[in-house]
């Protein structure tokens, strides 16, 4: 056999299993589903809610992994450097695709790197303040801040969150100035509100302290009341908040290059799983109102949040 006939067969040959890999059917190994927050925090829950949904649907398992730092950017950007097959998807939020890109060297475009699956939904948040601050309502808070300039502070889960932002954007129309404190997460960030350290804090995670009477809620943030807290006013009703870009959805992505197919499988299963009463009783506890989007439109709202998101960021000094 000639030298140049040998290294043929061996090259067709070391080409097999690349060859066998892009020729199996979707899914036919394990998924890892990045959180890019820790564990605790509201996208740590949607995160586990959404992959068991999508293992009981899909037939591989579906594996959470919390890939925290940097308001969500760390996890992002390891998802946007994976193999785009499908096997490596982000839960990402509002945060970590139109906020932080504005603020910080992410290490990757939000609108190029990722290819949209499906949405989690909308979610609500909570105005909730220590029990000893001597408000009652949203309006109180507004008054306090103006008549104590530069005494309040209010935390969020991280320079980039969305509690970091609407906290700005409450500040700026309320009229008040208050001091961001970020934390590396929501779940330690609702603690320190909690222990009196901070004062405010704009974020679903808040919910369960407000129920045990650990925090004050004051009013929540969404299109809509809460229905698990119906005597809450929504901001908008007390006229604030009524031009705030969106800083509260959670959705799943992979990799830019995923192929279509892939993408089509994933966004039926997750849309599937929004459709059980469990699942979506779940969201709802963890201040999401379930909203199941096609790719594209998911697409299409990023694109509309991020334009709209760095021009308040500017207007705010802050991006």
């Amino acid at each position: 056999m000639s030298l140049i006939r040998r290294r043929i067969l061996l090259a067709g040959a070391l080409a097999l299993p690349a060859v066998a890999r892009a020729s199996e059917p979707f899914p036919s190994r394990p998924i890892r589903y990045v959180c890019p927050f820790p564990p605790g925090a509201t996208n740590d829950n949607v995160s586990r809610t959404m992959a068991r949904a999508l293992q009981a649907r899909l037939g591989v398992p579906v594996v959470v992994e919390n890939r925290a730092g940097a308001g969500g950017a760390v996890g992002a950007r390891f998802v946007a450097d994976s193999r785009p097959d499908g096997t490596t998807l982000l839960n990402a939020s509002a945060g970590n695709l139109t906020i932080a890109p504005h603020l910080n060297n992410v290490g990757y475009d939000p609108l190029r790197a990722f290819a949209p699956i499906a949405s989690a939904g909308e979610s609500y948040s909570i105005v909730a303040v220590n029990p000893a601050l001597p408000v009652r309502s949203l309006p109180d808070l507004i008054a306090y801040g103006r008549a104590h300039p530069g005494k309040l502070n209010y935390a969020s889960a991280g320079i980039g969150s969305a509690g970091h932002f609407r906290g700005a954007l409450l500040a700026e129309e309320g009229g008040f100035e208050a001091l961001h404190v970020p934390f590396p997460g929501s779940a330690p960030a609702a603690t320190s509100v909690v222990t009196g350290d901070c004062h405010v804090m704009i974020d679903p995670i808040t919910a369960p302290h407000v129920v045990a009477g650990r925090l004050r809620g004051l009013a929540t943030i969404g299109e809509d009341r809460w229905d698990a807290f119906p005597d809450l006013p929504t901001s908008a009703e007390l006229g604030i908040g009524h031009n705030w870009p969106s800083g509260g959805w959670f959705a799943l992505f992979a990799p830019a290059a995923t192929p279509p197919e892939v993408v089509a499988r994933l966004n039926a299963a997750f849309n599937d799983a929004l459709g059980e009463a469990e699942v979506a009783g779940a969201l709802r506890r963890f201040g999401l109102r379930p909203v199941p989007l096609t790719p594209g439109e998911l697409g299409a709202r990023v694109v509309a949040d991020h334009a709209a998101t760095g021009e308040a960021l500017r207007r705010l000094s802050i991006a």
